[in-house]
């Protein structure tokens, strides 16, 4: 009886007009206009990129061009110069293809339309090298003999911090929110959790009814709709993110096989939180679908769905609700595996889910069994 329940299950459940549509197609376009807005601001905002930068001589300067072509030697170059007439200079500044333009004549000259990162970077630039170019002519005037010495003092490299990565994942600070809309899809699976109550219950649904007055024992029948939804679940946690990484090409490190179990327990969390729910209370069907619905949306607005400074917020000032809020412990251990070279946050967090599942389904079932109707 219990795989002929399952396969009914299975069959009913992706018949199911809103299980379709919540858990896999409402992800796909929630993730595509993720991807259209954040997709290309980190690599835009965030990371260094040489700077372009036109260049108009009035005068020679042999010494410029040789710190230029120094600085376009090196691997990631600081700036990629064009040189050109002052006309075509201003005209690539106005169509923003130049960030500044460096005017070569007795002294360097900087032109800027705003005041970004780029320009500032020019601006110093400039000026740093107007203070190079006056020591090193204030050498030659008072002792020619240390030219070489000051130019290669000023050549050094000085540094007094060390660069040492933290993680070799993606740094990228917006991978946040598609961490989220995994765990949103995860917490969705409540709704399908819910089903499996009023499939289970006289007073909710003819179908329900039908089941009480059946031979088979109502933890059998419970079992196979459990194991049919967690089944159903976990085929939308891959479908979610198999497209999150291969269609909008979003990196989640090199641990995917990982993510993929992360992502399946995460959804059967969502499954038994909503078939506990549901269990618990005696509201109408309509109200707990609300309900939950609600609880689970306010759930991912606390790992930073809406607003990726909550979870830090929350971390700030009440930490422990992090450590048991399921979509941020779904969302943290995705980060975790992106972020960390060793698994200790990873297990926590699936411990955390594991022991989560398990009270509710738990508690869902002792209650569900308990309910005896007088009159069917």
């Amino acid at each position: 009886m219990f795989f002929h329940d399952l396969k009914y299950m299975l069959l009913s459940g992706f018949r199911i007009k809103s299980f379709l549509f919540w858990l896999m197609l409402f992800p796909i376009l929630l993730g595509t206009l993720f991807k259209v807005a954040f997709g290309n601001v980190y690599e835009n905002d965030v990371l260094f990129r040489s700077i372009p930068t036109a260049v108009v001589e009035t005068s020679d300067n042999a010494v410029f061009r040789q710190v230029i072509d120094s600085l376009e030697e090196a691997d990631e170059p600081l700036l990629a110069v064009e040189y050109t007439d002052e006309d075509n200079a201003m005209q690539l500044l106005k169509e923003g293809k130049v960030s500044g333009i460096i005017y070569v004549g007795d002294k360097l000259s900087l032109s800027v339309t705003e005041q970004k990162m780029d320009q500032v970077i020019l601006k110093t630039f400039v000026e740093q090298y107007g203070v190079n170019e006056k020591i090193i002519k204030d050498t030659a005037e008072k002792d020619p003999s240390k030219i070489q010495a000051v130019v290669d003092k000023l050549s050094e490299d000085v540094s007094a911090c060390k660069d040492i990565p933290m993680t070799h994942g993606d740094p990228d600070i917006y991978v946040q929110y598609f961490y989220n809309l995994i765990a949103m899809v995860a917490m969705y699976g409540s709704v399908t959790g819910l089903h499996i109550t009023v499939q289970n219950q006289a007073n909710l649904s003819a179908l329900g009814a039908r089941k009480n007055c059946s031979p088979t024992p109502k933890s059998v029948s419970m079992l196979a709709d459990l194991a049919g939804s967690y089944i159903m679940q976990s085929a939308c946690m891959i479908l979610c993110v198999t497209f999150t990484h291969f269609v909008l090409k979003i990196d989640f490190g090199d641990r995917l096989p990982l993510v993929y179990v992360a992502a399946i327990l995460g959804g059967i969390l969502g499954v038994s939180f909503g078939f506990f729910f549901g269990s618990v209370n005696r509201f109408s069907f309509e109200a707990k679908i609300g309900i939950v619905m609600a609880v689970s949306m306010f759930s991912c607005f606390l790992s930073g769905l809406m607003m990726g400074q909550m979870k830090g917020i929350i971390a700030e000032h009440i930490p422990w609700l992090n450590k048991i809020n399921p979509a941020t412990v779904v969302a943290d251990s995705l980060f975790s595996l992106n972020m960390y070279s060793d698994y200790s946050r990873f297990i926590s967090r699936i411990i955390t889910m594991l022991i989560i599942t398990a009270v509710c389904t738990a508690a869902g079932i002792i209650v569900t069994r308990r309910k005896k109707y007088a009159d069917l």
